[in-house]
């Protein structure tokens, strides 16, 4: 017998215990991806905001812009989630930042781009965190030095490009470098920022407070121009006549060098075309000459022909000159990047050797691991032996404190110069390989932050551009055009006494890093309780 149309089958259930299938975990994921696309979209902006801050851009405003910016899009968030805000931010900045590297290979600016964008990551949660204390704009601010601390040191002893300081090398925040050198200006650029950012709350929603705004606004002014009250010591004990050499290379990029000896007569050639023009009376005759980093490229000690040819461009000028080399290192597997004093008359005596080399460009960790799978490595054929001593030497009657290349980034290694007597600060740099790159430009920057955090000038001598005189204010004297042959000749001041930035030391860093960690463990310790308590 047919069942009534009517009548269900037995293990149907009834319709209304039937619910909708939930969501699934993918489609979760996907709806919160979409959800933070825009504010993913605008950290994205800011990061590169930021970037066009820096060398060869130089609108500095946008690191307020920057800022601003990353403090708004992490303000109350989970610390998962600033995180990634504050990465999405990083690595576009660091991406344009870094674009230079390029010429090694763009896997070289990928790879160290998100390694260094970690660092904001971590930067974006601790915003998150310290946003729901009173002062938030404070923290902030210390939060930006605790970053910048951290990535001067990690990994492989650290790669400071990108500090918010080296964007303001000549801006009203650029004085305050003399009271508490690159760390200060980095928090005064950081509080401004923020402090832009709480205006720009309290003008908006229900709990609008223009009087509030107006008052961040102007502490966000007081920030910017303090430095004018900062006063710049420049006064010389002393001056020395001077003239840099740029020899410049035979081809720009991975291949600069061209053929043995090529680099090393450019220098010397143009080193006796200056003799012949004193000797015309066409110049006058200057105290000290300096060659830059590289500028001979072969060995004078185990290569006789660059001995006498650099021996021979010395004794033609008749005073001492400072020369940049590659020498044998302590065995066969290593090199040392130095520069050395070479009198006309005693040859070579005291030498620097650069104790900053940089990884996977002047050595290779994990050589024996890394050179099998990443096999451009192995064009750095010896690793550079890091020197032990600072770069303080008597070149002539100048006291020089000599600094080779990427180290003019690193807080400590100039300070010691300064502190063991220099009285002018040398920085030997060779950019050929990242030349027309603005590489040599955000070096350039990062030297005239340096002649106002001790009050030296500082020179720069490079094989092909951005050489450079630099006043102890900071202001650039004299430059070169890139890959061209150059020389500069100038009346450099030599100063004796010393800036609160050099006597201070380290403290201001240390004291501004740590005060960004206790405001993050004291969010953390105050959401706990609240949560217990609730």
């Amino acid at each position: 017998m047919a069942l009534p149309v009517t009548q269900e089958r037995p293990d149907a259930l009834p319709e209304a215990s039937v619910t909708p299938a939930a969501p699934g975990r993918a489609a979760r994921a996907l709806a919160k991806v979409r959800a933070g696309l825009p504010r993913t979209g605008l950290a994205v902006l800011a990061g590169l905001l930021l970037a066009l801050s820096f060398p060869p851009f130089d609108l500095w405003p946008l690191s307020l812009v920057g800022v601003a910016a990353l403090s708004l899009l992490t303000l109350g968030r989970t610390a998962r989630q600033a995180a990634w805000t504050g990465f999405a931010f990083g690595l576009p900045f660091f991406l344009l930042l870094l674009s230079w590297l390029r010429v090694v290979g763009w896997d070289a600016t990928v790879g160290l781009s998100v390694i260094e964008a970690l660092f904001l990551a971590a930067l974006g949660s601790g915003l998150a965190l310290t946003s729901r204390l009173p002062g938030w704009p404070l923290w902030a601010a210390c939060l930006w030095v605790t970053q910048e601390w951290a990535r001067d040191r990690l990994p492989l002893g650290g790669f400071p490009w990108g500090r918010l300081a080296f964007a303001n090398t000549a801006t009203p925040f650029t004085p305050l470098a003399a009271i508490g050198g690159a760390p200060l200006v980095t928090f005064a650029v950081a509080l401004s920022g923020a402090l832009l950012a709480w205006a720009a709350l309290r003008l908006r929603g229900p709990r609008r407070a223009p009087r509030a705004a107006a008052l961040a606004a102007l502490g966000a002014v007081a920030a910017l121009l303090a430095g004018y009250a900062v006063p710049v010591p420049t006064a010389p004990a002393d001056t020395v006549k001077v003239a840099l050499i740029q020899g410049n290379v035979p081809n720009p990029g991975m291949d600069f060098l061209g053929r043995p000896m090529m680099v090393l007569n450019n220098h010397a050639a143009a080193t006796e075309k200056l003799a012949a023009d004193i000797k015309a009376g066409k110049v006058e005759k200057p105290d000290i000459v300096i060659w830059p980093e590289n500028s001979s490229d072969l060995d004078p000690f185990s290569d006789p022909l660059a001995y006498r040819r650099i021996d021979d461009a010395v004794k033609a000028v008749g005073v001492p000159t400072l020369v940049g080399t590659l020498v044998d290192g302590p065995d066969e597997q290593h090199v040392q990047n130095e520069g050395i004093v070479w009198d006309p008359k005693t040859g070579p005596g005291a030498s620097y050797t650069k104790q900053h080399p940089v990884p996977f460009g002047e050595y290779v960790p994990f050589r024996d691991q890394l050179s099998k799978v990443i096999t451009r490595l192995q064009r750095v054929a010896r690793d550079f032996y890091p020197g032990d001593h600072n770069g303080v030497m008597q070149l002539g009657p100048a006291r020089i404190g000599d600094v080779i290349c990427f180290e003019v980034a690193y807080d400590e290694i100039v300070r010691d110069t300064v502190d063991k007597g220099a009285r002018v600060l040398v920085v030997q740099t060779n950019n050929a390989t990242y030349a027309k790159t603005g590489q040599p430009e955000q070096q350039l920057a990062m030297s005239r932050l340096r002649a106002v955090e001790h009050g030296r000038a500082v020179l720069i001598a490079a094989t092909s551009g951005i050489s450079a005189v630099i006043a102890p204010d900071g202001s650039v004297v004299q430059r070169t055009e890139e890959l061209t042959a150059a020389e500069l000749s100038a009346v450099v001041p030599l100063r004796d006494g010393t800036t609160v930035a050099d006597r201070v030391g380290a403290v201001p860093e240390w004291t501004l890093a740590v005060a960004g960690l206790l405001a993050c463990g004291a969010a953390v310790l105050i959401g706990r309780r609240r949560v217990a308590g609730s």
